[in-house]
């Protein structure tokens, strides 16, 4: 139950969904190009104006799309942790406009703060209201302006906004401030590898004389963990990626990978489907999948993730996709790329530089994600009226 002091009304009663504009259509002459904000734009709780497009609009249009100081912009859809993502406008471009799949929400002030409205509707309480009305296909879900205008909207007098706005900002600063903090290590990171990557007066070596290919089966079936490689979180349970057990009911055919072993898929590759398997003991991939395992008198194994990390390899497996017909890499192809391979001791130093970074940002990204978690603990309490926060006067 809410407050007694608190009300509930549509979004509709208290605000007004501004629909956006939609590329493309009819040739149209009078028309000047404007900056717009994109669904990428459009982060949780924040903007990334980092690139902003421009698109070809009407004049006599102009108006009708503009954003305006306040309003809060919510996206009609994409990924499940997506869905109603907003921020608030503060006229930091002149003259921008949103797309179609952007709303443009603008707050009656009298009534709710534009800070409020977009804290309601990130928190876990807008959420679930969004996922449960909304059209959904597969991975991805998407709202209508008229489920968006019957959003139950929960309404505190405004100095109790005020004072919830304020205690939550407090989060959102700490949040900015370490993801900053972790750009800024990602980068540096990415600047030393390169630079010891691109070293010149490194020896340089074919991957296959410090790699063997592994085809170990699973014959005996003794091991019924299946696994996959993916280009973001490497190792995974199929069922948790792809929400569903993918593979054969018979896995005598499927490849055996222990913990410090490396495998890729030969056709993804290419995008970064390949990691070291590190969380789990041993287990087993599809047939398709290449298994090899290090030299490790020759090479560091923490050495060669980093390299895998880097843009030159990227750059060399890519090449190595474009030169095979079957846009696959078998082991023969990857095995023929170059790397730069120094002595023991000099790998043992840029892993032990690299890592620290690595250890760094790890330790950062749990921090951020805790602070995460408090703060939408934070918000469901506040916003359900379970905590109650002093509210501050309004000086008239």
């Amino acid at each position: 139950m809410i407050p007694k002091s608190w009300k509930l009304k549509p979004l509709s009663e208290v605000a007004d969904v501004q629909t956006g504009i939609a590329k493309g259509g009819r040739r149209i002459t009078d028309t000047i190009s404007l900056p717009y904000l994109r669904v990428a734009n459009v982060q949780d709780g924040y903007l990334d104006l980092s690139y902003i497009k421009n698109i070809e609009v009407e004049k006599s249009k102009i108006e009708r799309y503009m954003l305006k100081y306040g309003d809060v912009l919510l996206t009609e859809g994409g990924d499940f942790d997506k869905l109603g993502r907003g921020a608030v406008w503060k006229d930091k471009i002149k003259n921008c406009l949103h797309q179609n799949h952007v709303f443009a929400v603008r707050p009656n002030t009298d009534l709710i703060i534009s800070e409020f409205l977009s804290i309601l509707t990130g928190s876990q309480y807008g959420k679930t209201y969004f996922l449960k009305c909304s059209k959904q296909s597969t991975n991805l879900a998407s709202i209508n302006s008229s489920q968006l205008k019957e959003f139950p909207v929960l309404l505190p007098p405004i100095n109790e906004q005020l004072a919830i706005v304020e205690l939550i900002s407090t989060w959102d600063i700490t949040v900015e401030k370490i993801e900053q903090l972790i750009k800024a290590k990602e980068i540096y990171y990415t600047w030393l590898l390169s630079q010891v990557m691109s070293n010149s007066n490194c020896p340089r070596i074919h991957i296959r004389d410090v790699a063997r290919e592994i085809s170990s089966k699973n014959k005996n079936k003794n091991i019924d963990l299946v696994l996959s490689v993916t280009n973001k979180n490497g190792f995974v349970l199929p069922e948790d990626h792809f929400e569903r057990r993918v593979a054969s009911s018979d896995l005598s055919n499927y490849k055996i990978v222990t913990k410090g072993q490396y495998a890729y898929n030969p056709s993804r590759i290419n995008v970064g489907s390949i990691a070291r398997l590190d969380k789990w003991d041993e287990g087993v991939l599809s047939p398709m999948y290449v298994v090899f395992e290090l030299d490790k008198t020759k090479v560091m194994s923490d050495y060669f993730l980093h390299w895998l990390n880097s843009d030159e390899a990227k750059q060399r497996i890519s090449k190595s996709v474009q030169g095979s017909v079957r846009e696959t890499v078998n082991f023969d192809d990857f095995g023929a790329i170059l790397i730069p391979l120094p002595s023991i001791k000099q790998q043992t130093a840029v892993v032990e530089v690299l890592n620290s970074i690595q250890r760094e940002v790890n330790f950062l990204k749990k921090q951020l994600e805790a602070y995460r978690k408090q703060k939408q603990g934070l918000m469901q309490k506040l916003l359900t009226g379970k905590w109650h926060i002093k509210a501050k006067k309004i000086i008239q």
